[in-house]
């Protein structure tokens, strides 16, 4: 057994490149032990702030802990989520997630890693995309 304590991994604060407004990111699990291929981390957003565009090549587990949020898949509504549910984000699913316009939100982010990845980044969601 591997024991964490809170607070004994640093927070990160969420790269420009994947991410719109203010992100924090706690890491959890962020190297897979083997066999294992499962990396997480407790991801915070600010009012506003949310993902850019993202796949996962094994899909993704999300677990709303606080607030509110949306998220989107392509080619589908917006939809509201809040603390206490959870996503299933299928393999290769194009999808973004954050908090809303005025409310912070936090989940935690589950994964698996295939050929050394977890998720594929792509272009930024809008402000058209995000407020629609």
């Amino acid at each position: 057994m591997i024991l964490k304590r809170n607070g004994s991994q640093p927070a990160i604060e969420g790269p420009p490149d994947w991410f719109t407004g203010r992100v924090r990111i706690d890491p959890i699990q962020t190297q897979p032990l083997a066999p294992s291929r499962v990396t997480s981390a407790l991801v915070t957003f600010e009012p506003g702030a949310r993902t850019n565009w993202h796949s996962h090549p094994l899909g993704q587990l999300l677990i709303v802990t606080a607030g509110q949020g949306w998220t989107q898949c392509e080619g589908e509504k917006k939809v509201e989520i809040n603390a206490g549910d959870t996503i299933w984000c299928p393999p290769g699913h194009k999808h973004w997630h954050g908090a809303t316009a005025g409310t912070a939100m936090s989940h935690i982010a589950v994964q698996e890693m295939l050929d050394g990845r977890n998720v594929d980044w792509l272009e930024p969601v809008t402000d058209e995309q995000y407020l629609g």
